[in-house]
This record gives C-alpha cells, structure tokens and sequence, in this order.
C-alpha cells in the first residue's frame, strides 16, 4: 500500500493444532477477489516443508516457492504409525512443479538474528529476492521501521536482511 499498490488478503485458515492447514493468500496489484486459483500462484512462502507440500496444487511452472526447512510436526502425525515425509522429497517434488525453490532454515537464521519471532521476517527477506516481486526493499524495511515495536527493530531488521542474503545468492 506504501507504494500505491492495491493489496487483497484472505483470511487466516486452519487448525495447525488439529494438524491442519495454515494458509493465507495475498494479491498484490489489481484483483477482484483475495482468493487464488489452483495452479496460478506466483510466489509460494512455505514457512515449514510439510505446509509446502500440502499447497503443491497452488503452484506451476512459473511459480517461485520460497521455502523454510525446519519442520513442525503436526500433532496427528506425531500420534501416527506414518513418519514426517523426508523434507529431501518434499524439495524434489516442489522442484517438478515450480520454476524455482529457494530452501533456507529460517528457524535458525531468526536464532541467530535474535529470536525465533523473527522467522516472518526472515521469510519476508527470502521473497524480496524472488525477480518480479512487487514490493521494493527499501520500502518494506521503511515500513518495518515505522510499525514494529522500537526494541525489536533490530532484530528483524537483521531476521529480514540476513533472510535476503542467504536467499538472494541462489539467483546468481
């Protein structure tokens, strides 16, 4: 919106307690409607590999898919005789069906950028390098600045930045 961008967002669905889906969407540019259709997703942010899997008929060929590898295992998994999928898999998989998957461990890069709250940041900086991706670096660190809480500033500016970096090296 800070760049005069319309944005459209769904709302927040699933029970990840449950071990159900979490899923968002969200159009940036013109749109009539927040939902997006099967197979039309321009950019995947998979904030765990299982979630990555379970949205496969979102994406296609031209899809970039931006994903974390740390898993969360799902209660109903845990209490199952089936074991998590080997995220090696998940990742081949992906890879037959999108244009692009950028893999990094965003659990550990929001350690080391100060806390494990910063994972959303650290993702947010994996998609800025995604080419075509609507919203300008520079504003989205302006943004954070303005709206996040003052002490914890610091560490998502280093979660965003350093989640840029580590992703950004996979396009050259």
């Amino acid at each position: 919106m800070k760049q005069g961008l319309p944005v459209v967002m769904s709302e927040i669905h699933g029970m990840s307690q449950r071990g159900g889906e979490v899923s968002t969407q969200l159009k940036i540019g013109s749109s009539y409607s927040p939902l997006i259709e099967e197979k039309s997703t321009n950019l995947l942010l998979a904030f765990e590999p299982l979630e990555a899997l379970r949205a496969l008929p979102m994406i296609n060929q031209e899809s970039y898919v931006v994903m974390n590898t740390s898993p969360i295992y799902p209660y109903n998994l845990k209490k199952s005789k089936y074991n998590y999928p080997d995220p090696k898999i998940i990742i081949k998989d992906l890879e037959n069906h999108a244009k692009k998957v950028i893999i990094l461990d965003a659990e550990k890069i929001a350690k080391e950028a100060g806390h494990i709250l910063s994972l959303n940041m650290v993702m947010l900086g994996g998609a800025v390098t995604v080419p075509k991706f609507p919203l300008d670096k520079d504003n989205i660190i302006e943004s954070m600045q303005q709206n996040l809480p003052e002490k914890s500033i610091p560490i998502n500016l280093r979660a965003f930045n350093n989640g840029f970096n580590v992703c950004k090296v996979q396009f050259i």
